[in-house]
């Protein structure tokens, strides 16, 4: 509906009617016909009329322009609220009243402050998507060419929910970052402490990794993308094989050093340079020392094994021979029999030859020596039964002298201590039966376990103890032959007496005896303490002797009448 031009005020009119009473007495005094006047008025009329219709349409322009703005600022508003996400809507007829100037005046405003809303918007979802893309380039190593671009922000969707999308993105992202700034955190840590240990240049390493980590002004953050990671991942595992090879190494040189003093006796003096080598240990818990792995100290360590293997090389021959006269001592100990002349030889030949490998026969000499420890660790308790038995034997041979003596009663110096010895050396003797028979059940069972024989003083101890029970046998059988014989000689000196009433002859006196305290041969396996070898009972002239008397005996009758004594070899008991 069109608005009605303003009115005149009433001096405007007045002034328009005296213009036209003016022009009229002009034209009067001028004298124009009535047509040219009503030409005039009539032109005059169209000049007003023009005027008016033009202002009409400049106010019907600029009405149209009001309500084209009302109408874009109210599409504005509700543009605004649509990308706020605000469900509220703006209506003219109910937010607006009065003229158009009015309703214009009170949208403007309200536009106003939704696009500030907007704008503030804008630039918050622009800080929270520039933040975005920034950890999405550091996590996937772009950014490493640029900073990324700015991102557009769509203005159409600017609602509270999609800006709480991409803050929850965003916290995710930050998340993402922090673990990964943690694992750099600690892989780096991990770092530091090898190479601390092995003694290297902890930014070179890292700086291999990627210079992000060594710059002292962090223009840009730290790298952490997936191929750093990896590349980090890769060093520390590179790091970890390496201190595992040196740990490896330096335990080796460690037990190679204790085992060369060992062999050539180092004095202490010498072995405290190395030991924080030989005294080296990895636990869990433990905290390494610096330089502990370093490059310089392996080194130190390789050359002095090295120095010791080549002394050792030229002492070699020397601990060789050492061993071999450790396992002879050995053996001897608990007399067994070793060929040590074709031993030395053998091994005499093999050092100065050259051909040998002087370590792996050193341990095969170890190895000997534990094996013999062990053989003679075996033989121990048949070996302490063995002395008891030597022991008897020897006291056995003493008491047959003893008792042999025919002054063991006289009131003699010493003879209290022989007497006392005597009872001693009965009680033992009487036990040697049940001492053989011990004994040979447990050299049995050794040599059925071992499955080789029991040798002893280079004779098998089993043809020893046989030997010994034979020869104690027989002693006993001719002991019994004699007096059976002695007996049927008394018989046969008295029935020639009463027969012929001659008186018979004195037997013959005993021949001259070893004195107390010397050994004799008889039943003793060695009869000194050094040599306990089994003597044969009875020599070959006394079973000789022995022999004819036990022909003798048999045919008592073909004895001479004056041939009552028995013979030397015979009567003297110290042969048998």
């Amino acid at each position: 509906m069109a608005t009605p031009p303003p009115s005149p005020s009433p001096p405007m009119r007045a002034s328009c009617g005296s213009f036209l009473q003016e022009l009229q007495e002009l034209w009067g005094e001028i004298g124009p016909d009535e047509l040219e006047r009503d030409r005039m008025i009539l032109q005059l009329e169209e000049d007003c009329l023009n005027v008016y219709r033009k202002k009409v349409e400049q106010t019907r322009k600029q009405k149209a322009d009001l309500l084209q703005a009302m109408s874009l600022g109210e599409a504005d508003i509700q543009k605004i609220l649509s990308a706020l996400g605000e469900r509220e809507s703006f209506s003219r007829e109910e937010n607006l009243g009065g003229t158009l100037m009015e309703q214009l005046a009170k949208v403007e405003p309200v536009l106003d402050g939704l696009r500030r809303r907007r704008d503030e918007r804008v630039n918050e979802f622009l800080a929270v998507q520039l933040h975005i893309v920034r950890l999405q380039a550091e996590i996937s190593g772009t950014i490493n060419h640029g900073d990324p671009a700015t991102p557009l922000v769509d203005e159409t969707d600017l609602s509270i929910g999609r800006l709480t999308e991409l803050k929850t993105q965003l916290n995710e992202l930050q998340a993402e970052k922090n673990l990964r700034l943690q694992k750099i955190d600690v892989q780096i840590k991990c770092i530091d402490e090898m190479c601390n240990m092995m003694s290297l240049d902890l930014k070179k390493t890292l700086y291999d990794v990627h210079p992000s980590f060594v710059e002292l002004e962090r223009i840009k953050s730290m790298s952490i993308s997936d191929s750093t990671l990896d590349r980090l991942a890769g060093k520390v595992h590179a790091l970890n094989q390496e201190k595992k090879q040196r740990i490896w190494k330096l335990e080796s040189l460690g037990s190679t050093l204790i085992d060369l003093w060992s062999l050539m006796d180092t004095p202490l003096d010498e072995q405290k340079c190395f030991n924080h080598v030989t005294s080296f240990s990895v636990s869990p818990n433990a905290v390494m020392p610096q330089g502990c792995l370093a490059h310089d100290l392996i080194e130190k360590v390789e050359a002095e094994v090295k120095r010791l293997k080549h002394l050792k090389a030229s002492k070699m021959k020397e601990l060789v021979l050492k061993k071999m006269t450790e396992l002879e001592e050995i053996y001897k100990s608990v007399h067994m029999d070793i060929d040590s002349d074709h031993e030395w030889r053998i091994l005499t030949d093999l050092i100065d030859s050259g051909r040998a490998d002087l370590s792996e026969l050193l341990t095969n000499m170890d190895d000997r020596i534990t094996e013999a420890r062990e053989l003679a660790l075996s033989r121990k308790d048949i070996l302490e039964k063995v002395e008891k038995w030597t022991l008897a034997t020897e006291e056995e041979g003493w008491l047959g002298e003893y008792e042999r003596d025919q002054n063991r009663y006289n009131a003699g110096r010493g003879a209290h201590v022989n007497l006392k010895r005597a009872e001693k050396a009965r009680i033992l003797v009487g036990k040697i039966p049940s001492l053989l028979e011990n004994l040979i059940a447990r050299v049995n069972g050794w040599e059925k376990e071992k499955g080789i024989p029991f040798m002893h003083d280079k004779m098998r101890l089993l043809d020893s103890l046989q030997q010994y029970t034979s020869g104690r046998q027989q002693k006993e059988d001719e002991k019994r032959r004699l007096r059976e014989l002695k007996k049927l000689q008394e018989q046969f000196a008295a029935e020639q007496g009463a027969t012929y009433g001659a008186k018979p002859s004195p037997m013959r006196q005993l021949s001259a005896r070893k004195p107390l305290g010397q050994s004799s041969n008889v039943n003793i396996i060695g009869g000194t303490p050094n040599s306990r070898r089994v003597s044969t009972p009875i020599s070959r002239k006394g079973a000789l002797s022995c022999g004819k008397m036990k022909d003798a005996g048999k045919t008592t009758a073909s004895i001479p009448a004056n041939y009552v004594a028995l013979p030397k070899d015979c009567s003297d008991s110290s042969t048998l």
